[in-house]
C-alpha cells in the first residue's frame, strides 16, 4: 500500500489506500460537491481533499484487497487572494474550508498582468543615438564664403556688421597691400613714417640680418638697392632676394620667389630654379611663419629730424602713449634761454599723453603739454583734461 500526499497552498492532506477503501464503502452516504457552473479548464493533475482521516498509523495498516477507486471529483475553483474561500454545504454535505496565504501584490484577471513588468531606468540622463550621414555619389563642390554671403543677403535673415575698412598700407618691397599670410610675406612692420615692409620681405633680403634681440639691420640699405633692381618673375622694381649661386644675377621679390618655386634653406640662403638641386634636400625650408618678436632697427633721431623738415603733415606721430601735435620753433635770440645741456625747449611745442588720473585710482586721463614764452623765459604748461571735471591748468618755469 502506498501513501499519497497532496499539497495546495500550505494545506497538506495525507491520503492512504485504507482511507480510500473506507471512502469507497461510504460513498453512498457522503455526497460529492456540486459542480461549478463556470467553464472549467482541463487541469494538469486532479487533487482530492477529505477530512475523514483515520487516527491509526497509516504505515502499520494491514494490507486490504485492492478496489477500484471512484472517479475523482472535479477541481475546486478558488476565489481571489485576500479572501477566504468558504464553501457552504448542506447539513448532510461535507464542509471544506481552505485558507490561502495572502500575496504582496494583488493579482488581476486582465491580460496585461501576464506581461513582465517594464524595466525602470533610474537616474537615466542620456541616451545613445546613431546618426547616419548619406553622401550622394558624384562630385560635390562646397559653396565658398562669397556665395554663402550672397545667399544670406537674399534671405535677409541675418544682420551683417559693417565691413572692416580696407588696409591700404603697401609693402615698399613687393608692393602688395595689407598684411600677408603667416606662411608667406607675414605681417607689416613700420620702417619709417608711412613706410611699411613685410617681415619676410625684409628678412630674406640679401643685406638684412637679424640680431639675437630680434632687430632687423640694414633694411633701409636693402630698400635703396631694391629701388634699382627688377624682379625676374614679375618684372617690377623692388626685388631684394637674390640667388646665392656664384655669378648668378637672378633676383626676386620674396613672394615671386615662392611662385617661381625657388628653394629656401635653413641658413637663410636661396637658390633660383636654374641652380636648385633636384629632389628634396635635408636643409630645405618649407615653412616661413615667424612667431618671435621681430622689429626694424631705426635711427629715431634722424626720423624725428625728417618729420620736422616735412613741415605740415597729414599723419600723427606717436611714441607709446605720447602723441606729438606740434614741434615748435626757436628764434636766434631765444637760443640762450630756451635750452639746457640735455634738451631744447622750442616755443609752440605741443604734445598730449594718456596717463594715470590724479583724482581716481585705476583710471586714465589726458595731459596736454605745451611750451610758451613769458618774460623771455620758457613757461611749461600742463592742462589736465578729464571727463566730468573742469580742465586743470598747471604752470611752472621748469619741466620738473
Amino acid at each position: 500500500m502506498k501513501d499519497i500526499v497532496f499539497c495546495s497552498n500550505n494545506c497538506f492532506v495525507l491520503y492512504s489506500a485504507a482511507v480510500q477503501a473506507k471512502n469507497s464503502e461510504n460513498k453512498e452516504s457522503v455526497p460529492t460537491l456540486p459542480q461549478s457552473p463556470m467553464k472549467e479548464r482541463p487541469p494538469k493533475a486532479f487533487h482530492q481533499y477529505n477530512n475523514n482521516i483515520s487516527t491509526l498509523d497509516v504505515h502499520c495498516l494491514p494490507q486490504l484487497q485492492e478496489k477500484v477507486s471512484p472517479p475523482s471529483s472535479p477541481p475546486i475553483m478558488f476565489p481571489p487572494a485576500f479572501e477566504a474561500a468558504k464553501v457552504e454545504a448542506k447539513p448532510d454535505e461535507l464542509k471544506v474550508t481552505v485558507k490561502l496565504k495572502p500575496r504582496l501584490k494583488a493579482i488581476h484577471s486582465s491580460l496585461e498582468d501576464c506581461r513582465p513588468p517594464s524595466k525602470k531606468w533610474k537616474g537615466m540622463k542620456w541616451k545613445k543615438w546613431s546618426i547616419q550621414i548619406v553622401i550622394p555619389k558624384g562630385s560635390f563642390k562646397p559653396p565658398c564664403e562669397e556665395e554663402i554671403d550672397e545667399f544670406l543677403k537674399k534671405l535677409g535673415t541675418t544682420l551683417k556688421p559693417d565691413p572692416v575698412p580696407k588696409d591700404y598700407r603697401k609693402c615698399c618691397f613687393c608692393h602688395e597691400e595689407g598684411d600677408g599670410l603667416t606662411d608667406g610675406p607675414a605681417r607689416l612692420l613700420n620702417l619709417d613714417l608711412d613706410l611699411w615692409v613685410h617681415l619676410n620681405c625684409a628678412l630674406w633680403s640679401t643685406e638684412v640680418y637679424e640680431t639675437q634681440a630680434g632687430a632687423l639691420i640694414n633694411v633701409e640699405l636693402a630698400l635703396r638697392r631694391g629701388l634699382q633692381m627688377k624682379c625676374m618673375f614679375c618684372h617690377k622694381m623692388g626685388a631684394t632676394s637674390g640667388c646665392h649661386r656664384l655669378r648668378c644675377t637672378n633676383i626676386y621679390h620674396f613672394t615671386c620667389a615662392i611662385k617661381a618655386q625657388c628653394m629656401f634653406f635653413k641658413d637663410k640662403t636661396m637658390l633660383c630654379p636654374m641652380h636648385k638641386p633636384k629632389g628634396t634636400h635635408e636643409q630645405e625650408l618649407s615653412y616661413f611663419a615667424v612667431f618671435r618678436r621681430v622689429y626694424v632697427q631705426r635711427d629715431e633721431v634722424r626720423q624725428i629730424a625728417s618729420i620736422v623738415q616735412r613741415g605740415e603733415r597729414d599723419h600723427t606721430f606717436r611714441v607709446g602713449s605720447l602723441i606729438f601735435h606740434a614741434v615748435g620753433q626757436l628764434l636766434p635770440q631765444q637760443m640762450q634761454a630756451f635750452h639746457s645741456s640735455k634738451a631744447l625747449f622750442p616755443v609752440g611745442y605741443e604734445a598730449s599723453r594718456l596717463y594715470w588720473s590724479m583724482r581716481y585710482a585705476n583710471r586714465r586721463c589726458r595731459y596736454l603739454c605745451s611750451i610758451e614764452e613769458k618774460d623771455g623765459l620758457p613757461l611749461f604748461v600742463i592742462k589736465v583734461v578729464e571727463q566730468g571735471h573742469e580742465d586743470l591748468v598747471l604752470t611752472d618755469t621748469t619741466p620738473k
